[in-house]
């Protein structure tokens, strides 16, 4: 039988360290997207989907403050469906970005492993 989060043995040599990694840019992404024919995809699409979640959380966050207000004039209700209708629009976003970018036919566990070791080479 596996391990439930054995997934998560992929970024143990990154989150158990002693020295932690430096921050990069997106001129940093955007040479490895250039240099690795097979992860750069990946780790591109990635990055692309994340957009998406971002646009669906700030949009059902605002739709659902906004619906909370309207009805019933109660700020912490409003700041409560303001937080969930955010989590609920990066959800539904996600997936929207996953399902219309085809992101399933990737390896993006591995796409961005393989990234954090050529950043940690790299530095």
């Amino acid at each position: 039988m596996a391990e439930p989060f054995s997934f998560l043995d992929s970024y143990n040599r990154f989150l158990k360290r002693d020295k932690p990694l430096p921050s990069w840019t997106d001129a940093d992404v955007k040479e490895f997207i250039s240099s690795d024919p097979v992860h750069g995809p990946a780790l591109k699409t990635a990055r692309e989907v994340a957009q998406f979640g971002v646009v669906g959380s700030i949009v059902g966050g605002i739709t659902t403050a906004g619906w909370a207000w309207k009805y019933s004039k109660s700020p912490h209700g409003t700041v409560l469906s303001l937080g969930f209708g955010a989590i609920c629009g990066w959800t539904f976003g996600h997936e929207i970005g996953n399902h219309s970018l085809q992101l399933y036919r990737y390896n993006t566990v591995t796409a961005q492993a393989k990234f954090l070791e050529w950043w940690q080479n790299k530095s």
